[in-house]
C-alpha cells in the first residue's frame, strides 16, 4: 500500500481494494474524513483514466499561468526556445522592479508546470539562471516558453500498464554550453518499464575540461536518481529487475565505466568514476552506448528543433485530448 500526504490531501494506493477501504476506515474513526473515490486532480496535477492507463496534466494550470500573463489569446511557436539563441546574464536591459517581479512568478509557475511538461525543463532551467538580474532578452525567452505552452497546453503525460519492470535511463550533456561561465548542462531521463517517472536538466556546479568529464558527470547523477528509484521500489515491495539500465551516446564515458586504465587520465573525476564503477562492477548498472540521433535526453540539454521536440514527446509518452 502507497499513502501521500499534502498538509489534508491524501492519495491512498493499493493493489488490494480491501485494504485500502480498510485504511479509510480506521482514518474516519481519528480524523474527519472525506473520501473523494477515485484520483482526479491533486495539487494542480489534474488524472484521467482511459483504456491504457493514466495521463496526468495541468491543464487548468497552464491555462492559469497564460491569463496571469496576458497571453490567453498569444500566437503559438514549436518549441519553447530558439535554437540558435544563446542566453547571456549581459544581454538586453534590465528590467525594472515591477517586471522583476513579474519575471519571478512567470518562471515559479513554470518550474511547477515542469512535473507533468519534461519538454519544457529544460528551456525554464535556463531562465531560472537570471532570476537574480533579469532583462528584456530573458523576459522574451519567458515569455517564447508561454507561446509554446499556449499551442500544448492540453499535453499530458501517459502512463500505462508495462510488461517490463526495468530501471533504464538515458544520460546526455551538452559540454561547456554556457556562454557565461562554460560550464554544462546535464540531464536524464529515468524511466519504469515504457513510463518515464523522473527527469532533469540541471547545469553543473564545476566546469569540465572534456567532453568526456561533462558526461560522465551526467551519467553519476543518472545513476543516483536510479539508485533512489530501485531503493523507492524496494521499499514499496515492487518487484524490478536488479540491474538498471544506463544509454550514454559518449563512448569515451562508457568506456570509463568498465575501464580502470582510463583512471589514470581522470583524476580530476575521481569521486564520480569510482561511484558509477563500482555499481558496474557488481553488475547493478548496465551502461550502454546509443547514437546521438536516438539519444531521449538530448531535450534536458540544449533547445531543439520542432521536428525534434515532437519526436521527444512522442517517445516520452506525451498524448493530447
Amino acid at each position: 500500500m502507497f499513502v501521500l500526504v499534502y498538509v489534508d490531501d491524501i492519495i491512498v494506493a493499493s493493489s488490494s481494494t480491501a485494504a485500502t477501504h480498510a485504511l479509510l476506515q480506521d482514518l474516519q474513526h481519528e480524523f474527519a474524513l472525506k473520501d473523494l473515490g477515485d484520483l482526479h486532480y491533486f495539487l494542480g496535477i489534474e488524472v484521467k483514466r482511459n483504456q491504457e492507463g493514466l495521463v496526468l496534466s495541468q491543464q487548468k494550470y497552464a491555462s492559469d499561468i497564460l491569463s496571469r500573463a496576458g497571453m490567453s489569446n498569444c500566437k503559438s511557436i514549436d518549441t519553447p526556445l530558439a535554437t540558435s539563441e544563446k542566453l547571456s546574464l549581459t544581454d538586453g536591459d534590465k528590467l525594472g522592479t515591477e517586471d522583476s517581479t513579474k519575471y519571478h512568478s512567470m518562471v515559479g509557475a513554470l518550474q511547477y508546470l515542469t512535473l507533468t511538461r519534461p519538454d519544457i525543463c529544460y528551456a525554464v532551467n535556463k531562465v531560472c539562471q537570471f532570476l537574480h538580474a533579469p532583462t528584456m532578452v530573458h523576459w522574451s525567452a519567458v515569455k517564447r516558453i508561454l507561446r509554446y505552452i499556449k499551442g500544448s497546453w492540453n499535453t499530458g503525460l501517459k502512463i500505462s500498464k508495462s510488461n517490463s519492470m526495468i530501471i533504464s535511463a538515458f544520460s546526455d550533456a551538452d559540454w561547456a554550453g554556457c556562454v557565461d561561465d562554460r560550464r554544462s548542462t546535464g540531464g536524464f531521463a529515468v524511466f519504469l518499464g515504457s513510463n518515464i517517472i523522473s527527469w532533469s536538466a540541471r547545469k553543473q556546479a564545476t566546469v569540465s575540461r572534456s567532453s568526456t568529464e561533462a558526461e560522465y558527470k551526467a551519467l553519476a547523477n543518472a545513476t543516483a536518481k536510479m539508485m533512489w528509484v530501485q531503493k523507492l521500489l524496494q521499499e514499496l515491495g515492487v518487484p524490478h529487475v536488479r540491474t538498471a539500465r544506463l544509454w550514454c551516446d559518449n563512448l569515451g564515458a562508457k568506456y570509463l565505466t568498465a575501464n580502470p586504465v582510463f583512471h589514470a587520465r581522470t583524476k580530476h573525476i575521481e569521486i564520480d568514476f569510482h561511484f558509477v564503477r563500482e555499481r558496474v562492477a557488481k553488475k547493478l548498472l548496465d551502461v550502454r552506448f546509443i547514437s546521438s540521433g536516438d539519444q531521449l535526453a538530448d531535450v534536458f540539454t540544449k533547445p531543439v528543433s520542432a521536428a525534434r521536440i515532437k519526436w521527444f514527446c512522442s517517445n516520452l509518452n506525451f498524448v493530447s485530448d
